[in-house]
């Protein structure tokens, strides 16, 4: 029976599926749209729980602070987590709680800014003025270039009442001498409550900070708004001679003018015109001009009105009769007729170079500066060109130009000088360190002790102290100058603690040894009286007694004169010290003290 029933069975083939492209495709951005549209969907809410015991509240607390607290450990640096778990509190009326939220968040980060505003206006909901002023100081001591935290602390104490804590919290942030519109706001405070004398105080400190034409001729309006004349007036003239004649701008003088032609002093208006036009350049000068002849032709007579034409005539021909191209043709016949391998013009360089710069053509400049150098090197030649890549922000440029100063002239102090305070400037420390190294190594100097001394500060600025000390000790080696000993007691007793204080006084102990065989004693008077002022302002009565002790006697001498050719001249009387620790000025000292004491007794 089985061998028949598998005769009659035959075996199943799978069906091959069509795997040809369908007809219509179905793109990736189809499928996100279809999700979306998906998602979009009405979705019925969430049932509402409503809480009806205080142990079904306790429990539905419990469990929104787990979640809270899940989600910040789970990524801590997330404010949005801290904000929302300080909200629930504080909408569970839960003050305390969300207070130390809030202060947890601060330790994650201490700069966010949101953090410190929602912290203080939870303070401030809640009327806890000295807490939300704990929050403001706080805030303001870490982050004090946070401008809101300015405004809103202001703006708290001020809608106190607390008019004089504003005005303290005002003058802290003036301090950091923030940006203009936060004096505006000081002085905007102050004028609120009439204290035009204390507003005026501010704009006295507000254009020195920032000292910009408008706000000058803001301060002048205050003046002139509050119907002081007078101090108007002289905000203006004061101004004028701030800006000097380099930096002069039409709009100081047209608001000068301005403000006397509404005093009706029709002369002092001539007056500014006239000197402005003067010292201010042509091409920037033409609303002066337009004002001017606006002011005459209302208020002048016919000769003002015509010197007022001819003045702008003037102008106009001088712009015509620019020629550049000229200029330049001129520079360089100049140059060419100079015999630069015998003397040249350091200056007719520069100024050409100078030209090229104002015509914005600085390749040009370049090249000028380039050539003088390569043709007839010079100190004055290099400074220039030096100055120039300074202005275009171009420091590598500078540092290939202070190499090649350097090689044309190794004894040049200043130019070592120079090249390390713009590493300094750029924070490159150890290339500045390695430049004075290279420095004081040379085997001529035109000025070592002001490189020593260059390098001696370089290192204090740093705070290298040990470096410092290092280099006091490698110049003693080269010199027992006086100042040198002082200078480097000096820098010990500027620490300040006891070991450095003891380390100076060793200084001027080792000093006093070193300088006994000086033959100028003036020297050696010089380092005692430095080591005596050093003693009474740190040291007590024994230390400045022994310091005392050995200070010498001025005594007058008697010497021979002799002339050039060595016959004698007669004598000449002169002053010498005699220090009480030397041995061999012992018995003069004893000699002295008879001859006093038998001076004494006859008298």
């Amino acid at each position: 029976m089985a061998s028949s029933a598998g005769k009659g069975k035959t075996p199943k083939v799978a069906k091959v599926k069509n795997k040809m492209p369908a007809e219509v495709q179905i793109t990736a951005e189809q499928i996100l749209r279809e999700a979306k549209e998906r998602e979009l969907e009405a979705v019925p809410p969430p049932p509402k729980q409503k809480i009806t015991d205080p142990d079904e509240l306790q429990e539905y607390r419990l469990k929104k602070r787990k979640e809270f607290e899940d989600n910040i450990r789970k990524n801590r640096s997330v404010m949005t987590n801290w904000i929302k778990y300080a909200q629930w509190e504080e909408s569970q009326r839960e003050v305390d709680r969300a207070r130390s939220i809030w202060e947890r968040a601060l330790d994650v980060d201490h700069r966010n800014i949101t953090i410190w505003l929602k912290y203080a206006e939870l303070e401030m909901k809640h009327r806890q003025i000295n807490h939300a002023r704990n929050i403001w100081d706080r805030a303001v001591t870490i982050l004090p270039r946070a401008n809101q935290f300015w405004y809103k602390y202001t703006y708290m104490e001020e809608m106190l009442g607390n008019t004089a804590g504003a005005r303290q919290v005002f003058e802290r942030w003036m301090e950091w001498e923030p940006e203009e519109q936060a004096w505006l706001s000081y002085i905007k405070m102050e004028l609120r409550y009439k204290e035009v004398d204390r507003a005026r105080q501010v704009y006295e400190r507000f254009v020195t900070v920032h000292p910009e034409i408008k706000n000058w001729i803001r301060y002048a309006n205050f003046e002139e708004h509050h119907s002081y004349i007078s101090k108007a007036r002289s905000v203006y003239e004061r101004a004028v001679e701030f800006f000097g004649d380099v930096l002069l701008d039409e709009k100081l003088f047209v608001a000068f003018a301005r403000f006397e032609e509404k005093q009706k002093e029709h002369d002092r208006v001539r007056a500014i015109y006239k000197y402005a036009l003067d010292k201010i350049p042509k091409q920037q000068a033409q609303d002066l001009f337009k004002f001017y002849t606006i002011h005459e032709k209302k208020y002048g007579d016919r000769a003002g009105i015509e010197d007022v034409i001819v003045s702008k005539r003037r102008f106009q021909y001088e712009e015509e009769v620019k020629d550049y191209e000229k200029t330049r043709q001129v520079y360089q016949a100049c140059l060419e007729l100079i015999p630069h391998k015998k003397f040249t013009f350091a200056k007719l360089w520069l100024l050409f170079a100078q030209f090229e710069v104002r015509q914005k053509n600085i390749t040009h400049a370049r090249k000028i500066l380039g050539t003088s150098i390569g043709k007839c090197p010079k100190d004055k030649l290099f400074k220039g060109y030096i100055e120039l890549e300074l202005q275009l922000r171009e420091f590598d440029r500078c540092r290939i130009l202070y190499e090649k100063f350097l090689e044309f002239n190794m004894e040049n102090c200043t130019t070592w000088m120079k090249y390390s305070e713009l590493e300094t400037i750029l924070g490159d420390v150890e290339r500045a360190r390695a430049i004075y190294e290279l420095a004081i190594n040379q085997p001529k100097l035109d000025m070592p002790e002001v490189l020593w001394k260059a390098y001696i500060d370089f290192e204090i600025e740093q705070e290298e102290y040990d470096k410092t000390r290092e280099l006091y000790c490698r110049l003693l080696e080269r010199t027992h100058h006086v100042k040198v000993w002082i200078s480097y007691a000096q820098f010990e007793a500027s620490i300040g603690d006891d070991h450095c204080i003891a380390a100076s006084r060793s200084i001027y102990e080792q000093a006093n040894k070193a300088l006994r065989n000086d033959e100028e004693k003036e020297n050696r008077l010089m380092l005692l009286e430095s080591w005596k002022e050093f003693e009474i302002n740190c040291g007590d009565d024994d230390s400045l007694r022994r310091v005392q002790d050995q200070m010498p006697k001025k005594v007058k001498k008697r010497r021979k004169v002799q002339t050039e050719d060595g016959s004698d001249a007669g004598w000449e009387e002169y002053y010498d010290y005699i220090f009480p620790t030397d041995s061999a000025n012992q018995p003069n000292l004893k000699l002295l003290a008879m001859a006093k004491k038998w001076k004494q007794g006859n008298a």
